[in-house]
Parts: structure tokens; C-alpha cells; sequence
């Protein structure tokens, strides 16, 4: 029976982490290519059946978010009589609303329904480690299911969702995803992939949540507080759940365990670096967006917003001015209805 290891503190953390990556640099005499690419025939596994698996799942996905939006959530926007502009972005926030509430309840049950002990003792994702042990079935299910997503995820960035300030940190985020999700996999690291999973997809429930509200809150002329109070309680409980999941949560249960705990369990575990440097830019990414969770906490308190609004939008400025019909409106305005902006070119939408 192992000891729990107690979660350390961010000092602790840092020191440890670097110094056993400092250890790990000065005794790899041998890095660079060569060595990649014997370790990765060596240790891989992954099998053509489960790329083909992958595709026609990343192709179902796409399908169905089509099928959803036509039949499903462009009527639900027409029969609440929603703003043009939100009636566009309401079938994306409603799409991801669902896919992240049911990945998050099944990582949900995996973590804390079942016997794996991995959030509460996340150096024990490499006890007994082994390149040829065989993944868990409901294990395979949850990487399946997020694999394929995020393929998926790539696509509807550029071609189906609304462009934003940050779509280009939200597609290399999608890359980085993909592959830390299929390395993960091939080399059998998916314990601490689950943990990841589970540690992220929470504050996209919260935020799809609030957006849905902004988009509901003034429906066919008239304004709904309830909607408005609930956008409001969203985006606190998604900063909070932001910080405290990505920021406090996620170093110090993931980096620790990847960076120093791996490597006291297996000494030279294969791509030691390649995914800990894939777990920082990450770490940067969820830093750089709780910058925009930070300037709309600002904007709020100093007045210059009034609502609750995504700050990543390229619309927020003229959101509430009159809506002019589209044969009336400039043609290229970025907020036409139905029309996405792309740096600047305006693109219609593939749905």
C-alpha cells in the first residue's frame, strides 16, 4: 500500500520540476533525432485500425454538429426570435455546451466513480508503467471521444466557428491538444491524459453556459433578467473555476507529476521533454487567456462595459446599436449576420 503524496505548493512544485529537468538535460548525452526516432519505434503503439477510427469519428462529429445546427439549434434561435448577430453564434456555444458537459461528466466518472485514484494522487499515473500494457476499455472511450473532437475541433476553428481575437491561440491550442492526446495514447501516458481532460473541460461548460445566456437575455424585443443574472453568475463561477482548475489544479497535480514524479517512478521514460514542453505551452496558453478573463473583470468594475460580454469578440463595440437589415448594411461589414470576420476578410459561413 503506497502513501498519498500530498499536492505541493507552487514552490515546491517549480524547484523540483526544474531541477529534475535540469538533471534530466545534463544526463541525456545521447538527445536528438536519432534517439527520438529509435524511442519512438520502440515504445509507440498505435494500430491503422484506430486512425481510421479516428477520422470517421472527427467526420461524425462534424457531421452531426451540422445536422444539430440545421434541425435543432437554428430553429431554437428563429422561435425565440434571437438578435440576428446572436442567432448566428448561438448553434456554436449550444454544440460545445453539450459535447464538454458530456466529456466532462465521463471524465467526471472515471476520476471519482471508479477504483483509478489519479486526482487524488497524481504521481500515480506512472506507477507500474509500461510501454506495451493495454489501455483500460472506458479509458479508450474517453480518448476516442476527445481525439477525434479536437480533430474535428481544428476544422470547425477555421471553417465553422465565429473568428475571434484569439482563434489563432485557440487553433495551435487544438494542435497542441490533438497531439498530447494521440503521443499520450501511443505511449501509454493516458492516466495523466484523463487528469488533463478533466481539469479543462469544466470551464468550457461555464463558458459556453454564459454565452448562451448573453445571446438569450434580449430575445424578441424584450430583455430577460433571469438570463442576465445567469450570465452574470457564469462568468464569476468561470473565472474562479478557471483559476483554480488550470492555474492551481493543473501545475501542481499535472506538471508535478509529469515533470518530477515520472521520473522518480520510471528513470529515462520515453519523451520526457516532447511532453512537458507540450504541458507548458499549454500552461502559457491558459495564462494568456485568463488575461482576457482579467480585462473583462476590469472593463466591468471600471465601468467601461456594462454586461457581460466575450471580449474576444470583434463585434462587442456596436453589439447593441440597431440592427439594420442586411440588404441596408454595408457589405463588408465584419458584424453582418450570417458572416464571419477573418483578419480582417469577411467569410461566409460554412453551415
Amino acid at each position: 500500500m503506497r502513501t498519498v503524496e500530498p499536492m505541493p505548493s507552487y514552490g515546491e512544485m517549480l524547484l523540483r520540476s526544474f531541477s529534475c529537468m535540469k538533471t534530466a538535460i545534463a544526463e541525456c548525452t545521447d538527445c536528438g533525432l536519432e534517439l527520438s526516432r529509435r524511442t519512438l519505434v520502440e515504445n509507440a503503439s498505435l494500430w491503422p485500425a484506430e486512425g481510421v477510427l479516428f477520422l470517421v469519428c472527427a467526420v461524425g462529429w462534424t457531421l452531426l454538429r451540422k445536422a444539430a445546427t440545421r434541425y435543432l439549434f437554428q430553429p431554437l434561435a428563429h422561435w425565440c426570435d434571437l438578435h440576428p448577430r446572436d442567432a448566428a453564434k448561438m448553434p456554436e456555444s449550444a454544440w460545445k455546451l453539450m459535447f464538454y458537459t458530456a466529456s466532462w461528466s465521463y471524465s467526471t466518472y472515471l476520476l471519482f466513480l471508479t477504483d483509478y485514484p489519479f486526482f487524488h494522487d497524481p504521481p500515480s499515473v506512472f506507477y507500474e508503467w509500461r510501454a506495451a500494457n493495454d489501455v483500460p476499455k472506458d479509458i479508450a472511450i474517453a480518448y476516442l471521444i476527445q481525439c477525434s473532437f479536437y480533430g474535428h475541433a481544428i476544422y470547425a476553428t477555421v471553417y465553422m466557428d465565429a473568428w475571434r481575437k484569439d482563434s489563432v491561440v485557440m487553433l495551435i491550442h487544438h494542435v497542441i491538444t490533438l497531439a498530447l492526446i494521440t503521443f499520450s495514447y501511443a505511449f501509454r501516458y493516458h492516466n495523466i491524459g484523463i487528469l488533463v481532460l478533466f481539469l479543462h473541460d469544466i470551464n468550457d461548460i461555464l463558458l459556453e453556459f454564459t454565452k448562451l445566456n448573453v445571446y438569450f437575455k434580449n430575445r424578441a424585443g424584450v430583455h430577460h433578467q433571469l438570463n442576465d443574472v445567469a450570465s452574470n453568475i457564469g462568468c464569476c463561477a468561470f473565472a474562479v473555476s478557471w483559476f483554480w482548475f488550470r492555474l492551481y489544479w493543473f501545475p501542481l497535480k499535472v506538471l508535478y507529476a509529469t515533470c518530477y514524479s515520472s521520473l522518480q517512478s520510471v528513470p529515462n521514460i520515453p519523451f520526457y521533454f516532447f511532453f512537458n514542453i507540450l504541458l507548458l505551452v499549454l500552461t502559457l496558453m491558459n495564462i494568456y487567456w485568463f488575461l482576457y478573463i482579467v480585462l473583462l473583470v476590469v472593463k466591468v468594475l471600471t465601468g467601461q462595459v456594462m454586461e457581460v460580454n466575450d471580449v474576444r469578440e470583434y463585434d462587442i463595440e456596436d453589439r447593441h446599436k440597431p440592427f439594420v437589415h442586411k440588404e441596408c448594411e454595408h457589405p463588408r461589414s465584419p458584424s453582418k449576420d450570417g458572416w464571419h470576420q477573418r483578419n480582417g476578410i469577411i467569410k461566409d459561413k460554412w453551415l
